[in-house]
């Protein structure tokens, strides 16, 4: 068995993705396991039996390479993302950044920017705008992108900020407004092979086929960007 930790943000394609390696290596079996990007680190510094980690930061990859806990050579960055401001789908009145300050958005839901790499970017997009001041007590902090994300589905939130590739996998919300790349660090999604992976070689063998055409393809396809010169299309 191969266990992917992985940023939640990246579900939806990297399941299909660890599907479909399984289809062409039958005799593996890829487990994925998703959350906030802060509690997957966390719990392969405890010990989690982790054989390829997927982060929506670099700040959580760096702390495991510092302690060292990566392979050596096997660390680089996948793919990119960008921030959106989101709106639940029959909302009206929020169509930029600035909107946020109307009385009429009274809750902005955003990932925990202790332990969510959206949460710190959206912070930086609030901070590029001049808002946080004006907005803080408006903040609903979530555990992961993707609760930020349900909380405007359901209403319980009227705005939240998540990845773009987020607000692609359901019509209930809408994308307001999709924040400048000036506004926040580039959100990039560095990947490495664990050093206690128990299955090196066939961790390597998938660590790769992250990278394949058809893997790049399937990411593509959910919103995501490959980085490094690396696309589906070449």
């Amino acid at each position: 068995m191969l266990t992917i930790s992985a940023a939640i943000s990246l579900k939806e394609p990297l399941q299909a993705i660890g599907q479909n390696y399984q289809r062409s290596h039958p005799n593996e079996r890829v487990v994925c396991n998703f959350g906030a990007s802060g509690t997957l680190q966390q719990q392969i510094e405890q010990g989690a039996p982790v054989d390829i980690f997927i982060s929506a930061g670099e700040e959580q990859m760096d702390a495991l390479e510092k302690e060292h806990l990566l392979v050596p050579g096997t660390r680089r960055d996948l793919l990119s993302n960008q921030m959106a401001l989101i709106v639940p789908a029959g909302a009206k009145g929020v169509s930029g950044f600035e909107d946020l300050r109307k009385p009429a958005v009274k809750k902005i839901a955003a990932g925990n920017p202790q332990i969510v790499p959206a949460g710190m970017y959206a912070r930086e997009v609030l901070e590029h705008f001049g808002l946080l001041p004006a907005i803080q007590h408006k903040l609903v902090f979530t555990t992961d992108v993707r609760q930020a994300l349900a909380y405007v589905e359901t209403g319980n939130a009227d705005a939240g900020l998540v990845y773009v590739t987020d607000a692609r996998i359901t019509s209930a919300v809408r994308v307001a407004a999709i924040a400048p790349e000036d506004s926040h660090q580039p959100i990039l999604y560095p990947v490495a092979l664990l050093a206690n992976s128990k299955s090196p070689e066939a961790a390597r063998s998938l660590l790769n086929a992250l990278e394949s055409p058809d893997a790049l393809a399937v990411f593509e396809k959910a919103g995501f960007s490959a980085v490094n010169g690396i696309s589906a299309k070449n």
